[in-house]
């Protein structure tokens, strides 16, 4: 008889955007529970040593882990399959460096270089509001924060901006036609464009229409949408791309120069 999680891995069976080689083992590391789900997290034994080339063998990580060198969000991680997700911020003080994992045009994790302004606050999506004991209202940030008492106008689908020192909210932006968002799931996963129009189906997923900066439309659910900018100006740097998907055709033309 089973008991328990599964605390295994199959290589096979691992996430696609880990970009893990097919022959490199039979097993890849499985994520501890946490903030994020295991199919929408990066190990962070991947990241240091798939990503940054920190390490070269799951021994390294660890050690270097357990120096205490790496912060996740502003505290020291030392569980080297901690789970690593969307919007969260990577620092190592030693090397002053300060990364966010964010998704790239074609929906992949990438370890995206950040400035140490920009690394103090992240970016949350408000997944649940409610009132606690005593009538205490709260939300449930797509990390698993609690925050109490939030600004009134804070619905959910909106972001929070978060203060990673303090835990409070800086700053938060409605989920509105016209701001800019960036799709987490899906087929259109990590592209970003403007909100064009929203959809709501009785019984059924409510739709969020897309429109990115090169004028191709794409529709959502609107679970899978992540406002990060108001108007069109994203709270965050985008990595490589801004979030444009392009087509085979120009993918191609980019690398085999305009006469291909």
């Amino acid at each position: 008889m089973v008991r328990g999680p599964k605390k295994h891995l199959k290589r096979l069976n691992a996430p696609k955007h880990w970009m893990l080689d097919k022959l490199g083992g039979i097993f890849a590391p499985k994520p501890s529970a946490g903030p994020h789900k295991t199919r929408e997290c990066l190990p962070l034994i991947l990241l240091l040593r798939n990503r940054l080339k920190y390490a070269l063998t799951g021994k390294e990580v660890t050690s270097i882990l357990m120096q205490r060198l790496v912060e996740v969000d502003g505290k020291v991680r030392t569980d080297r399959t901690y789970p690593v997700g969307f919007m969260d911020v990577v620092d190592i003080p030693k090397t002053d460096e300060h990364f966010r994992v964010v998704y790239d045009a074609k929906g992949r994790f990438v370890v995206h270089r950040i400035t140490k302004e920009e690394a103090s606050y992240k970016l949350c999506k408000v997944k649940r509001l409610a009132f606690g004991k005593g009538g205490v209202p709260h939300i449930g940030t797509h990390d698993g924060r609690t925050i109490r008492y939030p600004d009134p106008e804070i619905k959910v689908n909106d972001t929070v901006m978060l203060d990673l020192e303090s835990g409070k909210i800086k700053d938060f932006i409605k989920f509105d036609v016209g701001n800019l968002a960036m799709c987490t799931g899906g087929h259109n996963n990590g592209r970003v464009g403007t909100i064009v129009h929203k959809e709501k189906h009785k019984g059924s997923f409510d739709i969020v229409h897309i429109k990115d900066a090169a004028g191709h439309t794409f529709a959502t659910r609107m679970t899978n949408v992540f406002v990060i900018g108001k108007g069109d100006k994203p709270m965050i740097s985008l990595p490589k791309g801004k979030g444009i998907r392009q087509s085979i055709l120009q993918e191609q033309a980019k690398i085999y120069g305009k006469t291909a």
